[in-house]
């Protein structure tokens, strides 16, 4: 399976540089990219495909010509991407047309050499008709496997981003027990299989990172505001702010894995071989335009990331022979599955007139399991047995 890995380097002051260098150089190749886009579509009144862009930008910047590959096949997917949202409706996207100051570089297949003490030698390829001196980085942290890639990035600093094979296989499917599972904003992951098992596990400390982060960056902008824009006190604040929002993303990515791991070892302890998941998509969007959606409910909703959750889920169970399905949640944490009325609660438990009960979020994922066996949300007779966890 191809996974990833974040690596620390040393390098001489010389070819430290020279991978500050490689990034803007990457971030030129961006913007070639975004210019002879509009330009192909202004004359032809469609867009330029893959090979044209590569021949249009071979052998032009000074770059391994797979680092100048990798950065025109980015530009694609991001429009690629953009188009489909944007034939889903989504009018919130945009196709790519920001220039940028720095871009990471990658390289891959033949870009690089790595020796056996450590020792990392980046190609910079051929350029005005002679080969470039490779850059040398040395390090102790590479993954075991076999290394496809390395993108330099930089976050505060410096790191190499390496991908590799660590040849583990996939777990096969078997088919065995099925889950519902509904993400929510402040329970991260609710499940219920159909054995009667649940599972809640709190999203309370992603929370409390995200309130802290936007108190800290608040306070910075309100000082910030009052300093002249390039100043040099006004600079210290920026940096301010790029390491409160550097820390956090880490700390609210270790959190997710640790969630995500938690549901992964429950759905193997139960036997589970396939789970429906419930897509929120849209959410936001369409909470946005409601006239009761306040600030905060909506600064709640912004922080919610149940993409990456989803990412996340995918591949850790698909290592485990677990199949993930994605099914419509429409309605689900509002009908009643004994009378089918509907009905919005605030509280944390769901009440009916009917009699039935059960946890809000537990009731969701209920409701997506049923809809998803049955075809339509019906009542399983079968009791709740709940486990709680917590993000340590």
């Amino acid at each position: 399976m191809i996974r990833a890995k974040r690596v620390s380097f040393q390098a001489s002051k010389k070819d430290l540089d020279r991978l500050f260098t490689c990034n803007r150089e990457s971030a030129l190749v961006w913007n070639e990219c975004l210019q002879l886009s509009k330009q192909y579509y202004m004359d032809h009144k469609k867009w330029i495909s893959k090979s044209e862009l590569q021949k249009a930008t071979k052998g032009r910047f000074n770059l391994h010509s797979q680092s100048i590959q990798a950065v025109c096949h980015k530009y694609l997917f991001a429009r690629d991407s953009a188009y489909q949202a944007i034939q889903k409706g989504i009018k919130t996207v945009f196709y790519p047309y920001k220039n940028k100051k720095h871009y990471n570089t990658k390289w891959a297949k033949d870009g690089f050499r790595i020796f056996p003490n450590g020792k990392i030698e980046l190609s910079m390829g051929i350029h005005e008709g002679k080969r470039q001196k490779p850059i040398v980085l040395h390090t102790s942290d590479l993954p075991e496997g076999q290394i496809k890639e390395i993108e330099l990035c930089y976050d505060q600093r410096l790191y190499l981003t390496v991908s590799f094979e660590d040849g583990v296989e996939n777990q096969t499917y078997t088919s065995q027990q099925v889950a519902g599972v509904d993400l929510g904003e402040i329970h991260t992951l609710s499940s219920f299989c159909e054995n009667g098992e649940a599972l809640i596990v709190t999203g309370r400390k992603m929370r409390s990172i995200h309130r802290l982060r936007n108190k800290k960056l608040a306070e910075i902008g309100r000082l910030q505001s009052k300093c002249k824009k390039g100043s040099r006190q006004w600079e210290k604040y920026q940096r301010a702010k790029r390491y409160i929002l550097s820390k956090s993303e880490k700390q609210l990515r270790d959190a997710l894995h640790k969630t995500t791991k938690q549901f992964v070892d429950w759905c193997v302890k139960q036997s589970i071989s396939d789970v429906y998941m419930g897509n929120p998509e849209g959410v936001q969007r369409n909470t946005r335009k409601k006239k009761k959606a306040n600030r905060k409910q909506a600064g709640r909703l912004s922080n919610w990331s149940f993409g990456r959750a989803k990412r996340y889920l995918k591949y850790k169970l698909t290592q485990k022979g677990i199949e993930l399905h994605e099914v419509d949640e429409a309605y689900t944490s509002q009908t009643c599955p004994v009378c089918q009325k509907r009905r919005k609660v605030s509280s944390r438990n769901y009440y009916c007139s009917c009699g039935y009960q059960e946890h809000r979020d537990i009731h969701g994922a209920r409701n997506i399991l049923s809809k998803s066996l049955f075809g339509k949300i019906t009542y399983m007779d079968v009791p709740t047995k709940q486990t709680y966890l917590r993000i340590a």
